[in-house]
């Protein structure tokens, strides 16, 4: 089995971005509100819209369940207030479980938290507990930037984070590091503020010392964790500077790195430096490279084709296809064992 822990739902139908349109002009005008009622996207539109994207290219690249959250440029936290998040991820959130509804075999769903700046994350917790308990989500993406590339929030190991880290204890699930849209022009969203995040992340738990006070809890850095790989010596004698353990035991207990690199190169290098127990396979298909490697005649994101030309082991692949996924995901592992896979 292939299981692709980082799915997002960039497929979504139109009307899901009309009705943001309208939320966030009624930011300025009160009396453009939309309701979530109003939002109507039928199941044949939910399938239409997986169907010719997402599940045709699982099928073709082999890739049996993704782990499906909400598109993540689309969480945009720093739109409106607290309460604009919340009725927007409530939204999304809703999307994500209706498409593992149709498609129980094929998807499984993640949440989206409604962040806000300066709010206590604690007010994420409804809507967390929500998608765990009604809607089965696996996971949860956790943005350690909602000001959308300003950086005004404190670090993932300040104890103001410490709520959102009880619950996922207390849900057995991980929390995937993911920024969203930035708006500060010095920073491309995809190119460079998604891979300045996985980087910063790592960076704020070496300083750290939050697996202390969470020994289970698990954190998953996605694009192959941004420069990390690259420079784990870096990272090492940093560490080592600041009088913190060996990475293995200071880190490497806890945080997981994805495969969403695309191209040869990074995915061995990925495979070389950290160890492949902390390695899960993804792909973030339809998301930020979308077009076909002239080098190869592939899509750039179909990362099954770097892992298959990686020279792994049959036992260490399928840790990277599935094996690894089960352990990070304890209730994705569960329900898979549910449905008898």
């Amino acid at each position: 089995m292939i299981i692709d822990i980082h799915g997002h739902y960039t497929t979504a139908p139109a009307a899901l971005g009309q009705w943001r349109d309208r939320q966030v002009a009624a930011l300025q005008d009160p009396s453009l509100a939309p309701s979530p009622a109003d939002l109507d996207i039928s199941d044949d539109e939910l399938r239409e819209s997986i169907e010719a994207n997402q599940l045709r290219l699982m099928d073709e690249r082999g890739i049996d369940l993704t782990v499906f959250s909400p598109r993540a440029s689309f969480m945009a936290h720093h739109v409106g207030t607290f309460e604009t998040s919340a009725e927007w991820a409530a939204i999304c959130n809703e999307l994500c479980y209706r498409v593992s509804r149709l498609y129980p075999d094929r998807f499984v769903p993640a949440a989206m938290l409604p962040q806000s700046p300066g709010v206590d994350p604690a007010t994420s917790i409804p809507e967390l507990t929500r998608c765990v308990e009604e809607y089965g989500a696996v996971a949860l993406n956790l943005n350690p930037d909602p000001s959308g590339g300003h950086w005004t929030a404190p670090p993932l190991t300040d104890r103001s984070w410490y709520p959102i880290y009880e619950k996922m204890v207390e849900f057995d699930i991980p929390a995937m590091v993911h920024v969203s849209t930035s708006v500060n022009p010095a920073f491309h969203t995809t190119g460079a503020h998604y891979l300045n995040a996985d980087t910063t992340a790592v960076m704020q738990l070496i300083q750290g010392d939050l697996f202390t006070d969470f020994p289970t809890l698990k954190l998953v850095i996605p694009h192959g964790g941004g420069a990390v790989p690259y420079h784990w010596g870096r990272f090492r004698g940093l560490a080592m500077a600041l009088g913190k353990p060996a990475l293995e035991e200071h880190l490497l207990r806890n945080v997981f790195f994805d495969t969403c690199v695309y191209h040869q190169p990074g995915i061995d290098l990925l495979l070389d430096v950290i160890p492949t127990r902390n390695i899960l396979f993804a792909s973030e298909m339809i998301g930020a490279v979308r077009d076909i490697d002239p080098c190869t005649g592939h899509n750039f994101d179909d990362t099954a084709r770097y892992l298959d030309a990686a020279g792994l082991n049959e036992a260490d692949l399928a840790a990277v296809h599935e094996q690894n996924a089960r352990t990070v995901y304890p209730r994705l592992n569960a329900l898979l064992k549910q449905q008898g896979r």
